[in-house]
């Protein structure tokens, strides 16, 4: 591994000055460990350009499948590298805050390897349909087909959102096609069949079997560990799972004593609201007082008697003073 040898590296400046405007502390780290490795394999590559990219040519024909591994962390220049880590920046933040970071590198490593698959198949399919060599030589390398599918995600997030494209504001659901003929119209040396597998993958995670497929390996990979219950995640439409301390409780509840027998009204749910558990304690206490007093209990200090107590005590009293009357 040899150090790339390169001139003033302005891409790789300005990309500094972006993280640390931004702050290292504000970057999960997921997000900042990829986006170092990107920038430490083009500084240190771990292999030439032309044997890190991928192409039909040399993945199938030769069998150097290992150039999916490398083709999405190598980068032709400096400029490339800081247009792609500065994109990958925002998108990575804000979807790793959303998904978690266990499972937002997960994700980095399907679409990394998928965007690769689906470049070769379209461009072995336009070589069997054209006849044209051409496409499966060509070799494509760079992030940005794992862009474009992460693009397809966050827009999946934001469907009524609407983003400005050279000044026109475009729907989220076809911003991603529109951007892909942009950059191919103003950067004809794009790999346009490379982006347009990234949407395809963004599509098959968002509309298709993908996202269940991954859910299925990860479940299965779990339940080998000693706890398969999933955990609480953290994602920006709430959390889940329970608090023991601070605030609210939701589901918790201590260990009652061993001769307490709870009433089968005495029932706690994690789905009530504050408001409903607090009507359900109401309710509970003033049952169990209520069955207390049929369990043959006395009454509370203070309390009168009940109205039925009241008038056999009134009848006792008045035989005792006729039994009295009759003896004078």
């Amino acid at each position: 591994m040899r150090p790339r040898q390169r001139g003033s590296h302005l891409g790789l400046m300005l990309l500094a000055s972006q993280l640390f405007q931004m702050g290292l502390d504000n970057i999960p780290p997921v997000t900042l460990a990829v986006l170092g490795l990107n920038v430490y394999l083009f500084l240190f590559p771990a292999a030439p350009l032309m044997q890190a990219c991928v192409s039909v040519q040399q993945a199938y024909w030769q069998g150097g499948w290992r150039r999916l591994l490398l083709s999405p962390l190598h980068h032709v220049d400096d400029w490339h590298l800081y247009f792609n880590m500065a994109s990958f920046l925002w998108k990575g933040t804000n979807l790793e805050r959303r998904l978690g970071g266990p499972w937002f590198l997960y994700l980095l490593c399907v679409f990394s390897l998928l965007t690769g698959g689906v470049y070769l198949l379209l461009e072995a399919a336009l070589t069997e349909l054209t006849q044209d060599q051409s496409y499966s030589m060509a070799c494509a390398v760079g992030f940005s087909g794992v862009l474009f599918a992460l693009k397809v995600l966050s827009n999946h997030y934001h469907p009524g959102a609407v983003t400005h494209v050279m000044g026109l504001p475009v729907s989220n659901r076809y911003v991603s096609w529109v951007e892909l003929v942009l950059i191919h119209m103003m950067s004809p040396g794009t790999s346009l069949i490379g982006h347009l597998a990234g949407i395809l993958v963004g599509l098959l995670y968002t509309l298709g079997p993908l996202k269940a497929v991954m859910k299925k390996c990860a479940g299965l990979v779990t339940s080998s560990g000693y706890d398969s219950r999933p955990s609480a995640y953290y994602s920006s439409s709430g959390s889940t799972g329970s608090r023991s301390t601070g605030g609210g409780y939701s589901g918790y509840r201590q260990n009652p004593p061993p001769d307490y027998a709870p009433p089968h009204t005495a029932s706690y749910s994690s789905g009530l609201t504050e408001e409903e558990q607090l009507e359900a304690a109401i309710r509970n206490s003033l049952n169990d007082g209520g069955q207390s007093s049929q369990r043959g209990a006395p009454p509370p200090y203070g309390l009168p008697l009940s109205g039925e107590a009241r008038v056999e005590e009134i009848r006792s009293r008045r035989l005792r003073r006729f039994d009295s009357d009759s003896r004078q």
